[in-house]
């Protein structure tokens, strides 16, 4: 039988994922449409403009790590 602390961890490893995934998908909207202005611009800045569009991503794995601590401690 599952108590209710162990679904309000739950609750919270949902919310950690959901939340940075949405700031991750917010911070790319800007950072793609900054790098495809600049790659317009030069197309030698297409190298530069992958390895900005790789950083939000590391919200999200971070956002997963904290889940699977909370649901370790379930």
């Amino acid at each position: 039988m599952v108590d209710v602390g162990s679904g309000i961890v739950a609750i919270g490893a949902g919310i950690a994922i959901g939340l940075s995934g949405l700031a991750a998908g917010l911070a790319e909207k800007d950072i793609g449409t900054a790098a495809v202005g600049a790659i317009a611009e030069n197309p030698k800045n297409f190298g530069k403009s992958m390895v900005l569009m790789v950083i939000p991503e590391s919200i999200v794995i971070f956002g997963l790590v904290i889940a699977f601590l909370l649901m370790g401690n379930m």
